[in-house]
C-alpha cells in the first residue's frame, strides 16, 4: 500500500470516528500540530512532497 492510500485511510477512520464521536478529532489532531509542530508531521509532510 503506498503512502498516499496509506492516508487517505488514516483520514478516513478519522472521518468516521469524527461522525460517531461528537468531539471534533481532527480539529484536536490539528491544533496539536499547529502549536507542538511535532517531528513526525514535518518528516510526513516532506515525505509526501518529494513523491
Amino acid at each position: 500500500m503506498t503512502k498516499k492510500i496509506q492516508m487517505l485511510v488514516y483520514v478516513i477512520i478519522l472521518a468516521v470516528f469524527d461522525t460517531v464521536i461528537p468531539i471534533p478529532m481532527t480539529a484536536l489532531i490539528f491544533i496539536y500540530v499547529i502549536f507542538q509542530k511535532p517531528q513526525w508531521f514535518r518528516d510526513w509532510v516532506e515525505e509526501i512532497y518529494r513523491s
